[in-house]
């Protein structure tokens, strides 16, 4: 199978305009829609703001992108379709059938969830169409983040998954591949402990979020950039790793619930920056100062 060319985005809110503007970057031609027609409207200049931000020329990008209007005429003819909409694994699954519907016979069909299982996702398909379907989690802003995991299913066909490779590390991707469909795949199972063990220190009156933060950044988020937590597993020796574990796991915490430090910002009404506080306190200009400094830090990455 060629690698696809024509790529069907449908979703284009804050992870589809980066997907598709991504791909078009790599030479392939981008249909894109949304239902909401507001989200629609605004994809054109997202994307422009992006590449001026990143001082890339605007015109050859935008040259391969197109907006639809429907679901029909984005995945008329398309050779992949990339799904991206609200995390609802009915929406999903929904969707998936409407897009087999519509989309050519052979058309390889990709979801962009960030936890759920793909398996489930396609569970409304039959298997003919289950061998077409992967998982495709891109990361936040998936324009600059390298990584996509890509996700093989029981019913995926070893050629889809092949394809979608090769189709990602040629637009500069660092693809890797899922070989079991589990919630959350590697990075967000990986991010989500982290964060869970967080939380757990800040309800336990040990630390605020600020200090989180600090020793995160400070300590060996310094190193992650060139030492994976496995590389250091083996630098300072697995004798000491297995000795630090035996002390430590027995009083890590392993909730399977939300944590109540989040059920108690959500009730007052905390819910992140554009509330203006969540874990932390946030003006408008510290809001969007932090988003310049991630959006610049991974562009010079």
């Amino acid at each position: 199978m060629t690698t696809p060319r024509t790529v069907a985005v449908v979703g284009a809110g804050l992870m589809g305009h980066g997907i598709a503007q991504a791909l078009a970057q790599a030479g392939h031609h981008v249909r894109i829609t949304d239902v909401d027609p507001a989200v629609r409207s605004a994809v054109v200049a997202r994307i422009t703001r992006n590449l001026e931000d990143a001082g890339t020329p605007v015109a050859p990008v935008l040259t391969r992108v197109s907006v639809a209007s429907t679901l029909a005429e984005a995945v008329a003819g398309a050779d992949l379709v990339i799904e991206s909409v609200s995390e609802v694994v009915e929406l999903k699954q929904a969707l998936f059938v409407e897009i087999a519907r519509l989309a050519p016979a052979g058309a390889l069909l990709a979801s962009n969830t960030s936890v759920i299982p793909i398996t489930r996702l396609g569970e409304r398909l039959d298997d003919e169409t289950r061998g077409r379907l992967v998982g495709t989690h891109w990361w936040n802003p998936p324009h600059l983040v390298p990584l996509v995991e890509v996700v093989r299913t029981a019913f995926t066909r070893d050629d889809v998954v092949e394809t979608v490779v090769e189709l990602l590390r040629a637009a500069g991707k660092v693809p890797v591949v899922v070989h079991k469909d589990v919630t959350g795949f590697i990075g967000n199972r990986l991010n989500q402990a982290m964060w869970r063990e967080a939380l757990a220190l800040i309800d336990a009156g040990v630390c605020d979020a600020e200090t989180i933060d600090t020793v995160v950044k400070a300590s060996f988020g310094l190193r992650l950039p060139v030492l994976g937590p496995m590389e250091n597993a083996d630098l300072i020796g697995l004798e000491l790793t297995r000795a630090l574990h035996a002390l430590l796991f027995p009083d890590l915490d392993a909730s399977t619930a939300p944590s109540p430090v989040l059920d108690a910002a959500i009730a007052r009404g905390a819910t992140g920056m554009k509330a203006g506080e969540g874990l932390r306190r946030w003006t408008a200009e510290e809001a969007d100062a932090v988003r310049r400094r991630l959006d610049a830090h991974l562009r010079h990455r």
